[in-house]
């Protein structure tokens, strides 16, 4: 049986990309899933897809921005299932230019989302689950958050620090019967980036100087659910996204080396455009 069976799961950023593929996943597995999104349209489209295929989910529009929204909808979830068993903090943006580029509006934007929006569900969910003795909090980050990210700061500031709240509330929450786990995956088919926000570049431009294969959606799923089912503190993938850990926890100039690379690629590239564009 799987351990998910009967499980009591609420999902972040559910309606597309990695959060609607764990959604999916779980309701293979048996659990009751409850998808949310600022998107409430496709959280409900994805709910509504579980159900089809046998599962069982409900669905609600969620700001993880809210927090009192988000203590709402956890609050809501116990009354109606008694209990909550994980809480998938997923929801994120991207966002991509140079540093000096990047205006504090679009810092603001990223970290109210991604850093502040795990910062409520985990403190929400944090709370009620040492009431109840037991649950999991499962922060999704990246290996942007472990390594950094060249052309993509904002983005890997908040990365960072989803993986130091999530390290440090696992520590406190051991004793307390609340297991936390951070995901740092690397490139995957999630179409975040469609998404993005770009300055001084585009979409084609960043995915161009990606030097990975992208990990499909459905196997990333499925190595994060196996990573919670271990109760791995860092759930990292794949292979070369756990080479570059362990190379940068054995010298952090070894990612501050493959992010330079990339930071000067992008000039070039971009020298080069000015310069046809001054030509022509």
């Amino acid at each position: 049986m799987s351990r998910f069976q009967n499980a009591v799961a609420v999902m972040t950023g559910g309606a597309s990309g990695l959060g609607k593929a764990i959604c999916e996943e779980l309701g293979r597995r048996g659990a009751f899933v409850v998808v949310t999104d600022v998107q409430e349209d496709g959280a409900r489209a994805v709910a509504a897809g579980i159900a089809a295929a046998g599962g069982r989910a409900s669905a609600a529009a969620l700001d993880v921005r809210d927090a009192a929204a988000f203590e709402r909808l956890l609050d809501d979830t116990i009354a109606a299932h008694g209990r909550l068993d994980y809480l998938f903090n997923n929801a994120g943006i991207a966002a991509a230019g140079e540093a000096q580029s990047l205006p504090l509006d679009l810092w603001r934007r990223v970290i109210d989302i991604n850093l502040w929006g795990v910062i409520h569900g985990a403190m929400a969910g944090y709370s009620r689950m040492i009431r109840q003795g037991s649950g999991h909090i499962v922060n999704v980050a990246s290996l942007a958050g472990i390594g950094g990210m060249a052309l993509g700061i904002p983005y890997a500031t908040s990365k960072f620090g989803v993986v130091g709240l999530s390290l440090t509330l696992r520590a406190e929450g051991k004793d307390l019967g609340v297991k936390v786990s951070a995901v740092c995956p690397a490139y995957i088919q999630t179409g975040i980036f469609d998404h993005g926000t770009y300055v001084g570049t585009s979409q084609k431009g960043i995915e161009s100087l990606i030097p990975f294969k992208y990990v499909d959606v459905g196997v990333a799923a499925r190595k994060v659910l196996r990573g919670v089912e271990r109760n791995q503190a860092m759930i990292v993938f794949p292979f070369y996204a756990r080479l570059l850990w362990w190379l940068t926890r054995l010298n952090p100039e070894n990612a501050v080396n493959v992010n330079r690379k990339t930071a000067q690629a992008f000039r070039r590239r971009s020298a080069r455009g000015v310069k046809a564009a001054d030509e022509g």
